[in-house]
């Protein structure tokens, strides 16, 4: 992560910025995912539904999110990132009620394909990165990329509990009416940006997408996260099936087994995030992660019909899940040239929603014809060929990304000079400085890193 240039602190105005844009992260995410541990069961009353529909159903906002995804943070360079939030987030409002009013599996699937169309993380991101100085930046995505896990965990509880109370349909009107709740926050809490530019540490270039889909580690942590949503999405096209049906729990109780997994995952990875970054074994973490993902799947193969078996896999399940989830996008960003790091995240989000998209409609396909078994055995089957697949990950090089602000160059020569005598200062292992951004993208070890002399060659040195 981009290290905090000394004796500078976050205004008010950053704090701010990074706690309701983390908001507005988190109304959408929760009702993205609300409704994943309680639709298969829902599905089976609506018109028309099969198990392969109701897997569709589940996963298909992944494939227009995967599609609107980069468009959209193209979109806000030209028309402002307000308004295209604005405009994402009417288009989820308007998926989640065609859902919610809905009495068909089809009504529905046109309903979660709208959802996924109002895409709007990329431009959050931008908006985010315009009203953040550079070396700030990286706690403002990290606090909204903590909402986006928070929202997760939540919706695994909140959504059987809502579903209790108020049904599917009622979470899908609930979601519609976050997504306005988001658009308020936006249009009364978020300040205007004096200046809309391209961030090249949170935004994709398109002159860059071959460069990032060229590099056969980047690419291998794509396949990472495409297999990690994907084992997530038909996981839970089987689960709940699983609980009702075989274990004998009913919807309105399914919390009992989320709520102590989830927590107790998320208590768990945190030492081995410890291990993984601190005593730099990270790839052995990861390893280890997708493991322990894998075995969970072959432990639900056999002993998915038990209340106590279904919980331990699961236990097993949200460990690795979570584990994977904080590890993955640490990989990217070490391993993603200084100045395409957006470029690389950007592919790196449409591959997971690709995922999900991939897992609902082929685990649907899989419980509506060969059962449950086959299901957690295709799973179990894409964790071990991710497993094949990131053993020949290179180790990480444990640098982290460090924007300074360097001012606007002459020309692309001065910028040259700049970025090689910044390469020459201890602990700077990469420098590329882009004359018209003014700003020098760095990979540095933080252990050993010269920062006086870093900070000399900035234009708002610290003090």
């Amino acid at each position: 992560m981009e290290k905090q240039l000394a004796g500078e602190t976050m205004t008010p105005v950053e704090r701010q910025v990074a706690a309701w844009l983390a908001g507005v992260f988190s109304l959408r995410m929760l009702g993205l995912f609300m409704i994943l541990p309680v639709f298969a069961l829902y599905a089976e009353h609506l018109n028309g539904s099969t198990p392969a529909l109701a897997g569709l159903a589940i996963g298909i906002y992944g494939a227009s999110q995967a599609v609107f995804q980069i468009p959209y943070g193209l979109l806000s360079d030209r028309f402002g990132r307000k308004r295209v939030i604005y405009a994402g987030l009417v288009i989820f409002a308007a998926g989640s009620v065609l859902a919610a009013v809905s009495g068909s599996i089809w009504g529905v699937i046109a309903g979660r394909l709208l959802q996924g169309a109002g895409a709007i993380s990329a431009a959050v991101m931008a908006l985010a990165a315009d009203l953040t100085r550079e070396e700030h930046r990286t706690k403002v995505m990290a606090t909204i990329g903590v909402s986006i896990g928070i929202s997760f965990a939540v919706s695994m509880v909140a959504g059987p509990l809502l579903n209790s109370l108020i049904g599917v349909s009622g979470i899908f009107w609930l979601t519609a009416l976050l997504a306005f709740g988001g658009i308020a926050v936006v249009r009364f809490l978020v300040p205007d940006p004096q200046d809309e530019r391209l961030h090249r540490d949170t935004q994709p270039v398109p002159a860059q997408f071959m460069r990032v889909l060229r590099d056969s580690q980047l690419l291998r942590l794509d396949f990472g996260i495409f297999a990690l949503h994907l084992i997530l999405t038909a996981t839970f096209v089987a689960v709940p099936h699983a609980l009702k049906d075989l274990a004998g729990l009913p919807p309105a109780r399914h919390w009992e087994i989320y709520l102590p997994t989830m927590v107790l995952g998320m208590g768990l990875m945190v030492p081995f995030v410890i291990i993984g970054e601190k005593r730099r074994k990270l790839k052995q973490v990861f390893l280890g992660a997708v493991g322990l993902l894998t075995l969970a799947e072959l432990a639900l193969i056999g002993f998915h019909a038990g209340f106590w078996s279904v919980g331990v896999a699961m236990l097993m399940f949200f460990t690795a899940f979570n584990l994977l989830e904080a590890t993955l996008p640490s990989l990217v960003a070490k391993m993603a040239p200084p100045d395409a790091k957006g470029t690389a995240m950007g592919v790196y989000a449409s591959t997971q929603f690709l995922g999900a998209f991939c897992g609902g409609a082929i685990g649907g396909w899989l419980n509506g014809h060969f059962g449950l078994s086959a299901v957690f055995q295709m799973a179990a089957l894409v964790g071990l060929l991710w497993l094949a697949v990131a053993s020949t990950m290179k180790n990480p090089r444990y640098l982290s990304s460090y924007l300074l602000n360097v001012g606007p160059q002459a020309d692309e020569a001065a910028a040259a000079r700049l970025a090689l005598t910044l390469t020459g200062i201890r602990g700077v292992a990469e420098a590329v400085v882009i004359a018209d951004d003014g700003v020098a993208y760095l990979k540095v070890d933080r252990h050993a890193l010269d920062e006086a002399a870093l900070l000399a060659h900035s234009v708002t040195p610290a003090g």
